[in-house]
This record gives C-alpha cells, sequence and structure tokens, in this order.
C-alpha cells in the first residue's frame, strides 16, 4: 500500500519512483532516498544494490537480522533470490557500470551539473563513502533533495561551494518545488509540483535555468 504523501521528503521520494522502470537495478543513499521503494508504481519491481554488499534488498519483514542492513545501517530484508557479497564485489558493479540508476541526497547541486553531498564544514564526516562511485558509475544519477537549507538558502546554486563529490556527474533534480534536468546548455525546469507556482521556484532557486517548452504554466 503506497503511503499517504504528507510532507516534502515524500513528495520528493514518490517523484523519484516514477523515474524508475521494472527491472532496473538500483542504488539508495542514505536518508530520503530510502524512501523512494515505498512509492513505486504498481507494477514496478527495481533491485536494490547496497555498497556494503547486497543486491535484492527489501522491506523489513519479521524479525531483525543484526548482519542485514543498508548502507546507513538501517534494518532491512532480502527478497528470494538476492545475494551477499563482498565490498570488492560490491563496486566492481558500480564501478563496472552496472547499477541503472542511483538516488542520492545533496547539500549542493550547480548549474554544470556538480554534486556536494558529503562534507558539512565544522561536523566530523568519515569521509565520502560510495559516493564517489555511485556517481560516476550509475548509468543515471538521480538527486533527491529539498530546495533550501534550514536556513532558507537555495541549495541549486550557481556553482557549488562545498568540496565536490563529482563533477558534471548529476542528470535529474528533484526536490518538493521542481524537477530540474541537467542539459549541456544547464539547467531545464522540466515540472512544477503540484500546487508550486514558478514565481516561488524563481526566488527559491540561486541557479539559472531554463524553461522547457512543454512545461503548461498557469
Amino acid at each position: 500500500m503506497t503511503p499517504t504523501i504528507i510532507n516534502p521528503k515524500q513528495i520528493i521520494a514518490a517523484r523519484v519512483a516514477r523515474e524508475l522502470k521494472d527491472g532496473n537495478v538500483v542504488n539508495l543513499g542514505i536518508g530520503l532516498p530510502t524512501m523512494v521503494p515505498h512509492f513505486l508504481p504498481e507494477g514496478v519491481n527495481v533491485i536494490l544494490q547496497s555498497e556494503n554488499g547486497y543486491i535484492g534488498l527489501g522491506p523489513l519483514e519479521g524479525e531483525v537480522d543484526p548482519d542485514i542492513v543498508n548502507a546507513g545501517g538501517q534494518p532491512a530484508g532480502i527478497v528470494s533470490g538476492g545475494a551477499f557479497f563482498d565490498s570488492l564485489f560490491s563496486f566492481e558493479l558500480i564501478r563496472g557500470g552496472h547499477i541503472d540508476v542511483t538516488v542520492l541526497g545533496g547539500l549542493e547541486v550547480d548549474e554544470e551539473g556538480n554534486l556536494a553531498n558529503w562534507m558539512v564544514p565544522g561536523k566530523m564526516v568519515p569521509g565520502m563513502g560510495g559516493a564517489m562511485d555511485l556517481v560516476t558509475g550509475a548509468k543515471k544519477v538521480i538527486i533527491a533533495m529539498e530546495h533550501t537549507a534550514k536556513n532558507g538558502s537555495s541549495k541549486v546554486l550557481k556553482k557549488c561551494r562545498l568540496p565536490l563529490t563529482g563533477k558534471g556527474v548529476v542528470d535529474l533534480i528533484v526536490t518538493e518545488l521542481a524537477v530540474f534536468r541537467v542539459t549541456e546548455a544547464g539547467l531545464l525546469l522540466e515540472e512544477l509540483q503540484e500546487g508550486v507556482d514558478l514565481e516561488t521556484v524563481q526566488e527559491k532557486t540561486e541557479a539559472s535555468f531554463r524553461i522547457n517548452p512543454k512545461l503548461q504554466i498557469s
């Protein structure tokens, strides 16, 4: 049963879910991206790969097995036919181009499709993790993030200010306000989320963007 959409993160997750196709091998980043499978359209089944050594992750059913967790360390289940393997094989899948889509959170994305999502100044972080491999190895990179930071500043920028995870790696940006596609000519506004007007998106977006001529704006 698909959850009722009641908050910005669910709006984002539900929209990202529409980008996934039946049979896709998908890697989900920690946090918001892990919500995406709850909103998959009927008849769309994806194969979830996790860089900590699983393919075929599924919803948690029954008792928690401490040995089955997603990349964020959250308890998970595994579907029939799923597999366990070491980190070497896991990253061979990622670096070898066998992941159809990766969905990651973002701290900043800019007009050139650059992504910063691993380091917050002043906070201790263990490192970039598998994100640098995912953004270069996956066939499609979707960034699922809220449009603004907690202080209200835009996270869709002219130029990223934080240390980069990858340069020119982002294909699609999905926020609770809009959907942008990254093109050679810059950002293209593809959609406005339900109930959102263009003026709001322009006000909350630092980056310049073009508007898809097919987008109907009332």
